[in-house]
């Protein structure tokens, strides 16, 4: 059971790391007001989701604690990121509020992440 969920918080990081490097590489852009959230923030994201639940489900069933609120804040969050980088997916260009926001809102998670304990 280890080896799976070590396995999954590998593709969970790669989720994190697709989202956040989509946002990165669009910087310039949102600067100059054409920035559009790439494909890779959105399967990002979606890797993101799929492996968290599994992880909770396979840290629950294996008897380890998980903080209910940190992974409830984290899913939120999530969920807002999802929201905006699906329903703007296929704009040419998006609002910079929208698009920092997004990008504020992954560094979040990630800091919420390591850092909450």
């Amino acid at each position: 059971m280890d080896i799976l969920i070590h396995f999954l918080v590998a593709c969970h990081i790669i989720g994190i790391a697709s989202l956040l490097g989509g946002f990165l590489t669009q910087r310039k852009a949102m600067v100059q007001g054409t920035a559009r959230f790439v494909p890779a923030m959105l399967h990002g994201a979606l890797v993101m989701l799929v492996t968290g639940v599994a992880l909770v489900g396979l840290n629950k069933a294996d008897d380890h604690s998980v903080n209910n609120v940190k992974i409830g804040i984290k899913l939120a969050l999530l969920v807002v990121i999802l929201a905006l980088t699906y329903v703007k997916r296929d704009e040419e260009k998006v609002d910079k509020p929208v698009f920092a926001l997004v990008g504020l809102l992954t560094m979040a998670n990630i800091f919420i992440a390591v850092l909450w304990t």
